[in-house]
C-alpha cells in the first residue's frame, strides 16, 4: 500500500510538471490539484488520515524552516526605506490586530476551546500568503508600491506569527497535561535565543559564500546546495541550543539577505524549488489529514468562521493600520481582501495536531475550512479584481511617489505569470 502511495504522488509531481500551465489556465492551482488528490487517496483507504504519518512532522518542520528561511531573505530590505511606514503598520497594528480579532471570534464561536487553542487559531490563520495571489502581486498593471505591500506582507508576517503559534501549541499541550509539555512561558524564553542564533549563522553564512566567492574557492553551481544547508544549520543549532528553530530560519534568512551580496536571490532558487517540492506534498497532506477532520467536525459555525476570517478578520485590522497612510478606500479594500491563507496555516495545524492529538481535531478543522475557502475564493477573484482595480489605478494617474522594484512572490509549487514587467513597474 505504501509502495502504490510513492507511485500515485511521484507520479502526480511529474504530471504536474507537464501541465501546470495549462491547468492553472483553467484555475487549477497546485493546492487545489494537490489537495483533491490527498482526500481522493484519503476516500479510497491508500492514506490512514485518522492520524498524521510518523514521516510527516519532519517533511512539515523542513518545509516552514524554507519557506520562512527564503521569504525572508528574498526581501529588499534596503529598498524598502520609501515605505516603511505601511510595512510597520500593517505589521506592527494589523497583524497583532488579526491575531487578536480572530482569538476573540475562536472564543466566541467556539468557547469550548478555551484560551490558547482559540489563540492558536487566530495566529495560525492570521499569516498570508502571497504566492496564492500570483496574480495579483505579478500583474504590472498594479501599481508597483501595493504589489510590493502585499508581498512584504507576505514574507514577513509568518515568522512574526510563528512564535504566537508556537505558545499557543506550547500552552494547550501544558493545559491537557500531556506528557513532556512544555510550559506556555518557555517559547517566549526560546524566541531570542532562537533570533540570535539565526541571525549570526545567516549572516555569518551570507558573509563567507560572497568571501568565498570573491576569492573563487567555492563551486558556482555548489552555493544553492549551500544555502539549503545554511537554512537548516539555522534551524538545527538553535534548537541544539535551546532555543525555536523556525524563529532561527526566520531570523537567518533575513540577516542572509543582508549579508549574502547581489548573488543571493540567485543562491535562493534552490531553497525554493525544495520549499516548493515539499509545499506539494504539505498540500497533499492537508487534502488527506485535515479534510476528513474537517468533514468530520464540520458545523454551520465552523464555515461562518471562515467566511469571517477572510472578511472582516483580515479586513478591518487592514483599514485601522491604514488609516493616515495615504491609500485610496479603494486600495485599503483591495489589500484588505487579498490575504490569502495558505502553507504557513496549513504547516500551523499539522504542527499542532502531530503535538496535541484529537485535542486539536476541531481547531484545525477551523482553519482547514478557512485554508480551502481562501484556496478557492482567492484563487477564483484574484485576476479578474486584478485587472479592474489596475484599470482604476491607471485611470486615476501616475503612481504616487513613482515606482519602485517588486520583489519577486514565493512560488511555492505555484507557477509565476511571465509576462514581463516593464522598467517603470507601472
Amino acid at each position: 500500500m505504501e509502495l502504490t502511495v510513492v507511485v500515485l504522488v511521484t507520479a502526480a509531481l511529474f504530471a504536474w510538471a507537464l501541465v501546470s500551465v495549462r491547468l492553472q489556465q483553467a484555475d487549477l492551482t497546485a493546492p487545489i490539484v494537490f489537495t483533491a488528490l490527498g482526500a481522493a487517496m484519503a476516500w479510497f483507504g491508500l492514506i490512514d488520515g485518522s492520524s498524521p504519518p510518523a514521516g510527516i512532522t519532519p517533511v512539515v518542520e523542513i518545509t516552514l524552516v524554507w519557506v520562512l528561511f527564503s521569504d525572508a531573505a528574498r526581501l529588499p530590505l534596503q529598498q524598502l526605506r520609501r515605505d516603511v511606514g505601511r510595512y510597520v503598520r500593517l505589521l506592527g497594528i494589523g497583524l497583532p490586530l488579526t491575531i487578536v480579532f480572530g482569538w476573540a471570534l475562536a472564543a466566541w464561536f467556539f468557547p469550548h476551546f478555551g484560551f490558547w487553542l482559540a489563540l492558536l487559531v487566530g495566529a495560525a490563520l492570521a499569516p498570508t500568503d502571497a504566492a496564492l495571489g500570483i496574480p495579483v502581486v505579478t500583474n504590472p498593471a498594479v501599481p508597483s508600491r501595493i504589489r510590493q505591500l502585499i508581498t512584504v506582507e507576505s514574507g514577513l508576517n509568518d515568522g512574526i506569527a510563528t512564535p504566537v503559534v508556537m505558545l499557543a501549541i506550547a500552552g494547550a499541550a501544558a493545559a491537557a497535561g500531556l506528557e513532556s509539555a512544555a510550559g506556555p512561558g518557555s517559547p517566549l524564553v526560546e524566541l531570542l535565543l532562537g533570533a540570535g542564533v539565526g541571525a549570526l549563522i545567516g549572516a555569518g553564512g551570507g558573509w563567507l559564500l560572497q568571501l568565498a566567492r570573491r576569492r573563487g574557492t567555492g563551486a558556482e553551481d555548489f552555493a544553492g546546495i549551500g544555502v539549503l544547508a545554511l537554512s537548516l544549520l539555522a534551524y538545527s543549532a538553535a534548537l541544539a541550543a535551546g532555543g525555536n528553530g523556525f524563529v532561527a530560519a526566520f531570523c537567518g534568512g533575513l540577516a542572509f539577505g543582508t549579508c549574502a551580496g547581489q548573488r543571493a536571490p540567485a543562491e535562493l532558487v534552490f531553497v525554493e524549488q525544495m520549499g516548493g517540492l515539499v509545499s506539494l506534498l504539505v498540500w497533499l497532506a492537508f487534502g488527506a489529514i485535515t479534510i476528513p477532520i474537517m468533514v468530520a467536525h464540520s458545523v454551520p459555525l465552523t464555515i461562518a468562521y471562515a467566511v469571517l476570517s477572510l472578511t472582516v478578520v483580515r479586513m478591518a485590522p487592514v483599514a485601522l493600520a491604514l488609516i493616515g497612510a495615504g491609500l485610496g478606500r479603494s486600495t485599503v479594500l483591495f489589500v484588505g481582501w487579498f490575504g490569502p491563507r495558505g502553507l504557513a496555516s496549513l504547516v500551523f495545524a499539522l504542527l499542532a495536531l502531530e503535538a496535541l492529538g484529537s485535542i486539536a481535531d476541531e481547531a484545525v478543522a477551523v482553519i482547514a475550512a478557512t485554508v480551502l475557502l481562501s484556496v478557492l475564493a482567492h484563487g477564483i477573484s484574484a485576476a479578474p479584481l486584478a485587472a479592474r482595480y489596475g484599470r482604476a489605478a491607471a485611470a486615476a494617474g501616475p503612481e504616487p511617489g513613482g515606482p519602485v522594484p517588486v520583489a519577486p512572490a514565493p512560488a511555492r509549487g505555484l507557477s509565476r505569470k511571465h509576462t514581463p514587467t516593464p522598467p517603470q513597474g507601472l
